[in-house]
C-alpha cells in the first residue's frame, strides 16, 4: 500500500482528534454490587458482557508485613503453597484441570496482602470456582511439594542477587523503613526461608486467612443475582478462628541524607535509587501527585528521561515513581549507568529533580501532562482483570469509586499554583536517601558526598 503525505497527515490528525476526545470524556466506573456475607467476607460483583470471560481476584491479610523477624518470607511461601494441593485436588490435578479449560489460577503475596487470581471462560465457571474454593478453603500443604517449592525459592534467592534491579527495591525498603513492617522483603531472606516448616505455614494460614478481613471481586460475563448465590454457596460457610491484626506504627522519617552502597565486585554499572517519603494510596491529592510525577519521570518524554537518556546518553532510561501503601509510601528516582559515570549521573538526576522545587511548573508543561494522563487513564481499566484489581484495591486501601468517577475533574482542576503547592508538600526536598548497587571500590568514596555511607556486600544474607 502506498502512503502519500496527505494520507499520513490525515491519519495523524485523526489520531490526535481521537486522543483529544478520549481525554475529554468523563470516564465512569461501571456499576457493581457490593455485599457482605454473614461470615464477614466482602464480595464485589461487576457484570461485563463484551466477551464470555470471568475474572476472580481474592485478597487476604497475609502479606509480608505480617512476617515475623525470624520468619521472613513466610507470608509469600504460604500464599504460593495454597496451590500445591487441596483436599479434593492434587497439585497436578489443579494444573491439568485449569490448563485443559484454558483458564489461569495463581496465588501469591505482596507487601500488604495475599491474593488468589483466576481467569476463565463463562462456560467453565462451575469447574473453576470449585477449584478456587478448594485451593483457598482446603489447602493441605503436602510436605513433598513444600520441600520442592522451598528448594526452588532458595535457588531463586541466589539468582535474584545476580541482578541488581531484581533486589534494589528490597535494599531500598529495608534501608528507608528499617524495622518497620514496610521494610520486610516480600520474598523473604534466605536464612529464614531455610528454617520455615510446614507447621509454620499451616499456622500462618489459620491465623491470616479470615473471611472477616478478606474480599473477593468477580468481574465478567455473568448474572449478578446468580453469581452472588454461587459465591455465597461456595464461600458462605468459610469460617476462621484467626485474628489477623497488626499494629502498624507511623512510617519512620529520616532526618539526614544517607547512602547505602551494596558492593557487587563484578559490576560494570551502578544501579541506584534516590528517594524519600511518599503518600498513602487513599491520599486525596493522589491524582495531582501522579500528574506532576508524569512530568518529572513518569513517561518517556519526562524531564529525567530527557536529561539522563536523550540529552546526555548516560543511561538507557530514567524514571521516578511513588510506591503507595496504607499508611504512606516512598518516592523514588531510579536509573543505572556505567561505573565511571555514576557521579555524573547522580548529580544530573539531582539537578533535574531540583527544577521542581526551584522553578516549579509552567502552564504549557502542566497542560501537556494533564492531556497525557487523561488519555492514558481509560485503557488502564479496560479488562476484567484490571477492574477486579481496582475493586480489591479499593477494599485494601480504603478508597472508593470517586477516584475513577472524578479523575478527569481532578486533573482539570489542577492549576499551576496548586501543582507547585503539591510539589512542596509531597516531593521530598531534603534528607534524601540513596541506595547504590555497584562496585564499591569505584563508587564508595564518591558516595560520601551525598551523605553518611553504609557499606554491605550483596553476597551477604538479607538486605
Amino acid at each position: 500500500m502506498k502512503y502519500t503525505f496527505k494520507t499520513i497527515l490525515f491519519t495523524t490528525l485523526a489520531f490526535f482528534l481521537l486522543t483529544t476526545i478520549v481525554a475529554q470524556e468523563k470516564f465512569m466506573l461501571p456499576e457493581y454490587t457490593k455485599v457482605q456475607l454473614k461470615n464477614g467476607l466482602t464480595v464485589y460483583l461487576m457484570e461485563q458482557h463484551e466477551v464470555p470471560l470471568i475474572q476472580l481476584i481474592g485478597v487476604f491479610p497475609g502479606g509480608a508485613i505480617f512476617d515475623k523477624k525470624d520468619k521472613s518470607g513466610l507470608a509469600n511461601s504460604t500464599a504460593t503453597a495454597l496451590a500445591l494441593g487441596s483436599k479434593n485436588y492434587t497439585k497436578a490435578q489443579i494444573e491439568q484441570n485449569v490448563e485443559f479449560l484454558g483458564a489461569s489460577l495463581s496465588t501469591g503475596a505482596s507487601l500488604e496482602y495475599a491474593y488468589i487470581s483466576s481467569s476463565f471462560m463463562k462456560k467453565d465457571q462451575k469447574e473453576i470456582l470449585a477449584i478456587v474454593k478448594d485451593v483457598l478453603l482446603n489447602p493441605i500443604f503436602p510436605k513433598d511439594e513444600l520441600d520442592k517449592m522451598m528448594s526452588r525459592r532458595l535457588v531463586e534467592m541466589d539468582q535474584r542477587k545476580e541482578s541488581p534491579r531484581a533486589v534494589l527495591g528490597d535494599y531500598y525498603s529495608k534501608f528507608v523503613f528499617g524495622d518497620h513492617p514496610y521494610g520486610n522483603p516480600e520474598n523473604g531472606i534466605k536464612s529464614n526461608l531455610e528454617a520455615i516448616t510446614k507447621e509454620d505455614i499451616v499456622t500462618f494460614y489459620k491465623e491470616m486467612y479470615d473471611p472477616k478481613t478478606s474480599a473477593i471481586a468477580v468481574v465478567g460475563d455473568f448474572d449478578t443475582k446468580s453469581m452472588k448465590k454461587e459465591i455465597e454457596s461456595l464461600f458462605g460457610k468459610w469460617n476462621s478462628e484467626g485474628s489477623p491484626a497488626i499494629n502498624l506504627s507511623e512510617v519512620p522519617k529520616n532526618n539526614e541524607s544517607r547512602v547505602l552502597v551494596v558492593n557487587k565486585d563484578n559490576a560494570t554499572e551502578t544501579t541506584f535509587y534516590i528517594g524519600g517519603p511518599g503518600i498513602a494510596r487513599n491520599n486525596p491529592d493522589y491524582v495531582g501527585v501522579e500528574v506532576i510525577n508524569t512530568i518529572l519521570g513518569g513517561r518517556f518524554t519526562s524531564w529525567l528521561n530527557d536529561e539522563l537518556r536523550v540529552n546526555s546518553g548516560l543511561t538507557y532510561g530514567a524514571r521516578s515513581s511513588f510506591s503507595h501503601y496504607k499508611l504512606g509510601g516512598s518516592f523514588i528516582i531510579s536509573t543505572f549507568t556505567a561505573n565511571e559515570t555514576t557521579e555524573q549521573t547522580i548529580d544530573l538526576a539531582l539537578e533535574t529533580y531540583g527544577r521542581l522545587h526551584k522553578k516549579g511548573l509552567d502552564q504549557e508543561t502542566l497542560l501537556s501532562a494533564k492531556n497525557y494522563v487523561k488519555g492514558q487513564f481509560p485503557p488502564n481499566y479496560e479488562t476484567n482483570a484490571t477492574l477486579a484489581n481496582l475493586l480489591t484495591d479499593m477494599y485494601v486501601y480504603n478508597f472508593d469509586e470517586s477516584y475513577i468517577n472524578t479523575f478527569n475533574t481532578q486533573v482539570d482542576e489542577l492549576t499551576v499554583d496548586k501543582a507547585n503547592i503539591l510539589i512542596e508538600k509531597y516531593f521530598p526536598k531534603d534528607h534524601l536517601q540513596f541506595v547504590l548497587i555497584g562496585k564499591a571500590s569505584e563508587i564508595g568514596e564518591m558516595a560520601k558526598k551525598y551523605g553518611e555511607v553504609k557499606l554491605v556486600e550483596i553476597t551477604a544474607d538479607g538486605f
